[in-house]
Formats: C-alpha cells, structure tokens, sequence
C-alpha cells in the first residue's frame, strides 16, 4: 500500500475552505472588472532561462527548476509578473495598449512553510501595462481599496513607497553598487527587526556611519502636507529621489480626491519589495489587526517589464492579491460551508423521489442553489445531513407536499418554518 500524505509545503483544500476562496476570487473578479481589467491566463510552466534572475536572490534560491521529458530546461512560475511579461512580447500585435489584465492561478516557491504561507499558493494579480501616468497606480490602489471593502474587510493600511527615493539616496550614500542587496536586506526589517538589518547590512561591508543614515532613512512613516514638507531635504540628494517623491506627491493627491478614508494609506519608506524589477511607486497592504500575516496584497510599478524579451520599453504596473493569506486571516470570521446549495430538498418517500428532483430544478431556475438527497432516509438523518453540510434551509417533499401544493420550508439557522403555497413564493422568501 501508497501511503497518503502531501508533500511538505503543500496541502489539500476540504470543501469548507475552497467555498471560502472561490467566493473571495468572485468578488474581487467582480472588482476587477469593474475597472475594465480582462483575464487571461499563462503555463504554470516555463523555460526557466524566463524566470532565471527575475526575482530576488532569495526566490532565485527558492525556484522549482528541472529537466522536462524533453530534456529541456524549465521550471515552475514563482509569480504571474514575469510570465506576464513574457506574454506580452510575445502578443504584442494581439493586444491594445494600455492593457488592463488580471490573472487568477497557483505559483510555486520553495520557501519554509508557515501560516498562511505555502510552497503552492495561488496569486490573484491584476495589472496595467503600457501607460506612465500615475493615475494608473492610483488605480491600483483604488482597486485594493475596493477588493477588500468588497470582502467586508475595513481595517487595513496600504503602505506606499517610491523605489526612486530609495534608489537615489543609495546613490548620495555611494552605495549604488550596493542596492539590490540593501532593498533585500531592507525588505525584512519587519520579519526579523532594525538590529538584525544593522547586522545583514554591515555584513555588505557598509561603513556604520551610513547604516545608521539608512535606518533613519527607512523609519520615515506619514501622510499628508505635513510628512512631505518634513522630507523635502530628501529632494536634494538626487535627481531620482526628487523625482520619486514628486510622483508620490502626485499619487497622494489623486488619491486624496477619491473617495478613499485617508486611515487607508500612508507613505513607508521602508517598503521596498524584494523583487528586482520593481522601478517606482511600490505597495504592500497590511490588515490593521492581523500585521503578522504579512501583507495580503503587495506590488508596484516596473518600467522595464519587457526587458528581457524585446527592445520596446513597456511600463506597467499591477499588485497581486494573497488569497492564502486572506483565507488564513478571514478563517475565524466567515461562516465555513461544506456545500454551496442553500436549499436541502428532504425526501420523504422512495416513490414521490422523481418529484423532489423536479422541484430542485424548478428551484434552480429561479437562481437558488439546491442539493436533493438521493434516497429516502429517515427525515432525522437528512436534517443532521444539512445541518452538517451547512444548508441555510430545507424543504420536506413527499406525497402529501406533491398532492396539496402546500411546502414547509424551514430556516436551519433559527429553526422557523413557513408554509407556503408556490415554488416561487419559495425563491423569494430564500432571496430576502
């Protein structure tokens, strides 16, 4: 015998919790779409010379990569941003710039498990390529806003930063040569703290004077006239960092005429995305409440998203939405289902069973989710079947229900029952 189990890292999903992320994925598809993003969809396989120093060091490290049955050399996708960058040049006559997309599907990274953090887990992304106005990563954040207001949630921050600012004060430092492994380091400081960013960082060889300079730097949190008045002298040490906080200003204003609370957003210098393709204006979302998730949904804009597959530059920018970390820090407060059915039609006698089946469907047709139990059991076995399962009703049907047109449906949750007269009056009671 096979023993069962699932790889480390990897889990299956019970009914209870996949209800729960494809009502999340619903709504904020809906969302999505609002907006007037289209899905498309790309391999979870690659060739790995695709994905090969995309990321950062510490997903390169992380990167499932092997030989295919055809010897080639591939590998599994660790985000949908690079894929999505390989699909763009390769259709580029196919599509309409800008271009709005969102794509739904699993990723792979071989990275410690934890809570809410998995070997597999499945990015919900959405991004808008082709224009540099940054009226699109306002956009973005319009979107997290109003994804997460559309599954209830009310307490979070979405934390902002400008990869320019930081990469130009890398610069007056004279440590340019040095950023990709200060954003790293820099990247962590809330997982493992300033004092053991102070070690990976003097670990680069950086003199402690300008450590210290970055630390100051990274502590810099606000919002509002009043935070950019107090880094104004930022503006001085580069070109980049000045332009960096002007597109921050910008984005700050735009998003201060929307309708979203200013309690949302607030600038962090200390966002700064591990990944090495991000260029400007960067995102991370925390849940007020639950910071030790992590952030549940992060991104940024990258101007050279196209790189490595075409000469034409193509900007773009997008965010990915953690369905995993949401269903880990949504568990406690969604009521977990077994079925999708509203609605457990009871059978109460083997003979009338082809009648049951007819009210499920004449149910159906009115929108409302119905399950039929398949056999004619105890009606005491069918009610703990629904109460189990999680039906919001059920509705006894047998010879007496069919003869007098009369139903009894009953509310599972607080026990009423009504009698009605139509499979419609039905719906509509269900629809309330």
């Amino acid at each position: 015998m096979v023993e069962a189990r699932t790889l480390s890292g990897f889990r299956d999903r019970l009914p209870r919790e996949t209800l729960i992320k494809h009502d999340i994925i619903e709504k904020v598809v809906r969302v999505f779409r609002s907006f007037g993003f289209a899905p498309i969809e790309t391999p979870h396989l690659e060739y790995a010379d695709i994905l090969v120093k995309q990321g950062s060091e510490e997903i390169q490290k992380e990167l499932y990569r092997f030989r295919d049955h055809g010897d080639r050399d591939v590998a599994l996708r660790f985000d949908q941003t690079i894929p999505l960058a390989r699909f763009i040049s390769q259709h580029r006559s196919d599509i309409t710039l800008p271009f709005k997309r969102y794509a739904i599907g699993n990723v792979f990274r071989g990275e410690r498990a934890q809570k809410g953090r998995y070997r597999e887990f499945t990015q919900c992304d959405f991004d808008f390529i082709g224009s540099d106005s940054i009226g699109s990563d306002a956009e973005i954040v319009q979107v997290i806003k109003e994804s997460l207001y559309a599954l209830l949630i009310k307490d979070f921050t979405i934390l902002l930063n400008n990869r320019k600012i930081i990469n130009g004060f890398a610069s007056y430092l004279g440590l340019g040569d040095k950023i990709e492994d200060i954003l790293r380091v820099v990247d962590k400081i809330e997982k493992i703290g300033i004092d053991r960013v102070k070690e990976e960082l003097s670990l680069l060889e950086i003199e402690s004077g300008k450590i210290e300079k970055i630390i100051e730097f990274v502590s810099q949190k606000g919002i509002g006239a009043e935070f950019f008045k107090s880094i104004e002298c930022y503006k001085d040490f580069s070109e980049e960092s000045k332009q960096g906080i002007e597109e921050l200003e910008f984005l700050c204003e735009i998003l201060s005429s929307l309708e979203i609370d200013k309690r949302h957003y607030k600038i962090d210098f200390s966002i700064a995305r591990g990944l090495g393709y991000y260029t400007g204006i960067v995102y991370e979302t925390l849940l007020d409440k639950q910071k030790d998730i992590g952030s549940i949904c992060s991104g940024g804009r990258y101007d050279n998203l196209t790189q490595n597959f075409s000469k034409e530059k193509t900007s773009g920018v997008g965010a990915s939405i953690g369905i995993d970390r949401l269903i880990a820090a949504l568990e406690d407060d969604i009521e977990q289902k077994e079925t999708p059915a509203i609605v457990l039609i009871i059978v109460l006698q083997k003979e009338f069973i082809k009648e049951c089946y007819r009210v499920g469907e004449k149910l159906r047709s009115f929108g409302i989710n119905t399950e039929v139990f398949p056999e004619a059991l105890k009606a005491k076995k069918q009610f703990a079947y629904a109460n189990k399962k999680g039906h919001c009703y059920t509705m006894p049907v047998g010879e007496s229900e069919i003869k007098n047109g009369i139903f009894t449906i009953k509310n599972m949750k607080n026990g009423e029952q009504q009698e009605v007269s139509s499979i419609e009056d039905i719906a509509k009671i269900i629809k309330k």
